[in-house]
């Protein structure tokens, strides 16, 4: 028996190092303790960061988990988080789920499952009016983004000539850009508007009109976890049926928003090529 115990333990060891989120019953076990544990970002225009009258974390990411743990009936308790420990705190189960700017991928699928795509944009720049016109004008430059994001990787593929330096979130990456030293930050367009739209002498710089990635955004959820998953799946579709994922995005970066955008997506059931 004491043999049993030790092997098992020994196997749930090598699972969480090899870092795949075991897959337990979140739908259950939140209802049961009543919160929903959601990991956010904090300093992320639009997406999460903290209101300057109530000190509380507001964002895109927060609103739709409002609506999921409205929809639980339970409570929402926040915990911020960063690219390099949102997933690591999914695994270790200090969260249950990640609302935090995550693009879907291949790779990180492998860790965590994804929910449907609640939000897609574009990679691009912000940069100093007339200094980028093209791809190429990156080259040989000093290109900022944030430590373990998505950005960080496709800018490395991207901008192979470019010296890529990666910073723990982008107010202080957009700081370095204004004091010279990168030429450029590269994060998602929606990102990068907000950035721009609340950046002191905004007026010198611009997004220019390239696209180093499309990115789809996703719920991150342990891995096979799939009573939870599509309970989220459900509510994020009911949420775009009734107008209510259309409304927190107008709200952050559309007609409400101080730099309104087009929402050229709808949240739907389609799948990555390797979401099975």
């Amino acid at each position: 028996m004491k043999k049993r115990v030790i092997l098992f333990l020994t196997m749930m060891f090598l699972i969480s190092a090899c870092g795949v989120a075991l897959a337990g019953d979140t739908l259950t076990d939140v209802k049961k303790k009543g919160v929903l544990v959601a990991g956010v970002r904090d300093s992320t225009p639009g997406f999460g960061y903290i209101d300057e009258k109530t000190q509380e974390i507001v964002g895109y990411d927060i609103d739709f988990c409002k609506a999921i743990a409205k929809k639980l009936g339970v409570k929402l308790q926040l915990k911020a988080v960063t690219s390099a420990t949102r997933i690591p705190k999914l695994i270790a189960g200090d969260i249950d789920i990640i609302s935090a700017t995550m693009t879907k991928t291949e790779e990180r699928a492998k860790q965590v499952d994804f929910s449907y795509a609640y939000f897609t944009t574009a990679q691009k720049v912000l940069a100093k009016k007339g200094t980028v016109k093209k791809l190429a004008d990156l080259e040989g430059k000093n290109i900022g983004t944030v430590k373990r994001s998505n950005s960080e990787q496709n800018a490395k593929k991207a901008l192979s000539k470019a010296s890529i330096v990666s910073f723990d979130d982008y107010s202080h990456a957009l700081s370095a850009l204004q004091q010279g030293k990168v030429y450029a930050v590269s994060a998602d367009e929606s990102t990068l508007e907000q950035l721009l739209a609340t950046a002191p002498n905004n007026e010198q710089y611009e997004i220019p009109g390239i696209t180093i990635f499309e990115e789809p955004y996703g719920l991150g959820i342990r891995k096979g976890d799939n009573k939870f998953l599509e309970f989220v799946n459900a509510t994020l579709l009911e949420m775009e049926k009734k107008g209510d994922a259309k409304k927190i995005f107008d709200k952050y970066f559309g007609t409400k928003s101080p730099k309104p955008q087009k929402r050229s997506f709808k949240i739907t059931a389609v799948k990555m090529p390797w979401e099975h």
